[in-house]
């Protein structure tokens, strides 16, 4: 198969570029001929503010590089993973009018909330899902804590939605779990046309093979990630039960702090992936507790690789990704206090927990899994082979 894959990079390598590469190099290896058109935010410095707002609704010089590129290709699928904001929603009608099908995958939740966390002043938000405009976005600055640029990102969703641009140019839609595969067809998403495959480890690194004690947190150091949550639950923990935590932000001197004051907790800064992943080996538990709805974080399923299980709040795809007590435990969302009983009360459970982390982890998040997986989905929209409905679960009809 042909595989055009799409994507709109940004400044700041993250999830979404890491999974696009991924994707490219594990259809590679399984004999696929793949191409790619890639751009990325850097370029946005040399632009102005009313170009960047025109470009988000619809780039004219994207809709020809792709159609170029499509003549050059003659791609079996496009497959999409960002367009926002220098591709545009006219990449799906460059591909779509080349008669080309369209495969985008969800990421995040950016086609039902302009800041694409669904989260906002520290809290759940969900107040624009379903709206055909979504003014509370633009009245707290969502996206990029900017006016003018969320007002752009939001008038392009209110205009492709009026166009009926993400009901008729995209024949399939891949959402990471079907938390956020419910949250898309409560926007309007046709639920006909969404699909749920998990993201993937391109290379297993095993158990591993020491002795395991402690806990873990790998993450950004901020509010959302729940970093706070966690060293409030250690100050209730009389257990002598150690805590690592790895990576950096806006917290890391609370964090610092945290560490100089309770021999119990280890700062270990941001380490490059490989030695993140030894951690994981030794430790006993992850603790993710993450305060809005996530995506598909990678870090759980690095951790089911390790054979590591996990705690996290029992709040959006954690609820998807997390069997409770068998690949570990979903708890209330910020009560510092269960958190605190979890950890001291789980540490018998981690190994019959970590054997099934790992079982799961084989079954559901391994390179060879994804591939048969994503071909299917592929094979579904390509006109070369009889369609086969991938429809997963009846849901009410589109609110667009």
């Amino acid at each position: 198969m042909r595989v055009l894959l799409i994507h709109n990079s940004y400044r700041q390598p993250g999830g979404e570029d890491a999974v696009f590469a991924a994707e490219q190099e594990l259809l590679t290896e399984h004999g696929c001929t793949v191409a790619t058109h890639h751009v990325c935010n850097a370029s946005i410095a040399g632009m102005s503010k009313l170009s960047l707002a025109s470009n988000t609704l619809w780039s004219r010089a994207q809709y020809r590089a792709i159609r170029a590129k499509i003549r050059a290709f003659a791609p079996d699928v496009a497959h999409f993973h960002n367009t926002l904001p220098l591709i545009s929603p006219a990449g799906y009608y460059a591909a779509r009018r080349a008669g080309v099908p369209v495969v985008q995958t969800l990421h995040n939740y950016r086609l039902i909330c302009p800041s694409a966390l669904l989260f906002r002043d520290g809290e759940v938000c969900t107040e624009c899902i379903g709206r055909r405009l979504p003014t509370p976005a633009i009245q707290h600055r969502c996206y990029r804590q900017s006016r003018g640029a969320t007002t752009a990102v939001a008038a392009m969703l209110a205009l492709h939605r009026t166009l009926g641009t993400f009901d008729k140019c995209v024949d399939r839609y891949i959402a990471l779990t079907d938390f956020a595969r419910d949250r898309y067809i409560e926007g309007g998403i046709p639920h006909d046309r969404l699909v749920v495959k998990p993201n993937f480890l391109s290379h297993d690194p095993g158990v591993g093979e020491g002795h395991r004690e402690g806990v873990l947190f790998v993450g950004r150091l901020t509010h959302e990630k729940g970093v706070a949550l966690l060293l409030e639950a250690m100050q209730l923990l009389s257990a002598d039960v150690r805590l690592t935590i790895l990576g950096d932000g806006p917290l890391r001197r609370d964090v610092q702090a945290a560490a100089a004051a309770d021999s119990r907790i280890v700062y270990g800064g941001a380490p490059a992936n490989a030695e993140v992943l030894a951690q994981m080996q030794r430790a006993s538990l992850l603790a993710f507790p993450s305060l809005w709805y996530e995506g598909l974080p990678m870090t759980i399923v690095e951790a089911y690789a390790c054979g590591t299980p996990v705690l996290a709040n029992d709040m959006g795809s954690m609820t998807c990704l997390i069997e409770p007590h068998r690949t570990g435990l979903l708890l209330p969302p910020g009560d510092a206090r269960a958190w605190a009983q979890a950890i001291s009360e789980q540490q018998p459970n981690r190994d019959a927990w970590g054997r099934a982390a790992r079982a799961l982890f084989t079954t559901r998040y391994s390179a060879g899994q994804n591939f048969t997986r994503l071909m299917d989905i592929y094979e579904s929209v390509t006109p070369k082979r009889r369609p086969r409905p991938l429809i997963e679960s009846a849901a009410r009809q589109p609110s667009w």
